[in-house]
């Protein structure tokens, strides 16, 4: 495994060898999130895990959604060599990938969007809203259990105390304001009208208890762009590569046409 800064602003692991896999990690954790699921898909990618701005080694990227999307484009660009690149996102990496595909075709030959979506309904953007508001106010640490309900079913909280605290921990790890700018960005957001400029395939995975993404947002950025395939992941909420990391490489591996041992 290596480290390097790409464009002099994004911190990126590399691991692995082969065509590279970019995989950009979610508002509500972070790079380590794919640390289950990066061994099993190195064997036929080079892995490349960034830092999104603003989060671990990475400056943040003043401007915006659309700002993210460039300087991480910029980063691909860069740590990828050139290279044809797929892309995988889980939550609001996958918004940042699915806006980096748009601004920037030709940078990914294949998506994989992991609980996301094109456009939050009003309840989204409201809880967006108000998690910003309440962490402005009192601090991250009074929404890390909200933040940890959308990422994780109680069930599954219950059964996995230390993988918890971990998760809750990078969480509180996170910069206040980069947190705010990304909650205001997203509340904000809406692609729907932009999905059929998307000339790559897709895969759509959404798992049946996100309550982050709900799978009614999956559905239909599945059913906006030109070639997707719609997979729901059962037993599961927002983070699949945490809670079922085995189902989760198995459906990648099929959808990039690899045999994904267990």
């Amino acid at each position: 495994m290596q480290s390097m800064v790409a464009n002099g602003q994004v911190a990126v692991t590399a691991s692995g060898e082969g065509p590279p896999l970019v995989l950009l990690h979610s508002l509500l954790a972070d790079a380590t999130s794919f640390d289950r699921v990066a061994p099993a898909l190195g064997r036929d990618f080079r892995i490349l895990i960034p830092d999104l701005p603003g989060f671990g080694g990475s400056a943040p990227a003043p401007g915006g959604l659309e700002a993210v999307a460039d300087r991480v484009a910029q980063a691909v660009r860069e740590a990828a060599d050139g290279q044809p690149t797929v892309g995988l996102g889980n939550g609001y990496g996958g918004f940042v990938l699915l806006l980096c595909a748009l601004r920037h075709p030709g940078l990914f030959d294949r998506l994989v969007l992991a609980d996301c979506g094109a456009c939050f309904p009003e309840p989204g953007r409201e809880a967006f809203r108000g998690m910003a508001r309440a962490a402005g106010e009192k601090g991250l640490a009074a929404i890390a259990d909200t933040a940890m309900r959308r990422l994780f079913a109680p069930a599954f909280q219950a059964a996995h105390p230390d993988l918890m605290a971990e998760r809750r921990a990078a969480f509180l790890r996170t910069d206040l304001a980069v947190f705010q700018d990304a909650c205001a960005a997203l509340a904000g957001l809406d692609l729907r009208g932009r999905l059929s400029e998307v000339r790559v395939p897709v895969l759509v995975l959404v798992g049946e208890h996100d309550e982050a993404t709900p799978p009614a947002m999956a559905r239909e950025l599945a059913a906006g762009l030109p070639d997707a395939r719609f997979v729901m992941l059962p037993d599961c909420a927002h983070v699949p590569q945490l809670q079922i990391p085995e189902a989760f490489t198995e459906e990648v591996g099929a959808f990039l046409g690899l045999q994904v041992a267990r």
